[in-house]
């Protein structure tokens, strides 16, 4: 019976995500997969629409994918691209993490915050929460690696 229970303390310790350090998480990450994508392509909207409606619809999610990057700077600062008005925007953010993986994101008055569910230093794996208790879905990022000319 206590062999179970450390076998069981040990399985949560070591499956479990570690508290994820701002340190960890300095440099560029690209967004490469979030929920919404799946949630769209499987509604029956889209799987009605003509074809020339869903390449265009292709092209703007590629898009938003491509121009959708996550800078960590020394200190607790994020710098991160969003969307207005169609219209690409710079922005740029405090950020805490809490030892629970809750990172507070803070720009002025807005503040936002998201689940860090899947780090393992080339992925990661976000999941924004709404006030309204609903999961808008996971945002997947990877590390974006820069390339040294010789």
């Amino acid at each position: 019976m206590n062999l179970n229970f450390i076998f069981t303390l040990f399985l949560t310790f070591t499956l479990g995500i570690s508290q994820v350090q701002h340190q960890e998480l300095i440099g560029s990450w690209q967004l490469v997969d979030f929920d919404g994508i799946k949630k769209i392509k499987t509604s029956p909207e889209y799987l009605s629409s003509s074809a020339a409606f869903r390449a265009d619809l292709e092209t703007k999610i590629q898009y938003r994918l491509e121009n959708t990057v996550y800078t960590f700077m020394e200190g607790d600062s994020l710098a991160y691209t969003d969307f207005v008005n169609k219209e690409i925007a710079l922005r740029k953010a405090k950020i805490e993490i809490s030892e629970d993986n809750l990172m507070t994101i803070q720009e002025g008055e807005n503040v936002k915050e998201a689940k860090i569910v899947e780090f393992d230093g080339k992925k990661l794996v976000l999941e924004p929460v709404s006030t309204n208790g609903k999961s808008a879905g996971k945002l997947v990022f990877e590390k974006i690696i820069v390339k040294k000319e010789k």
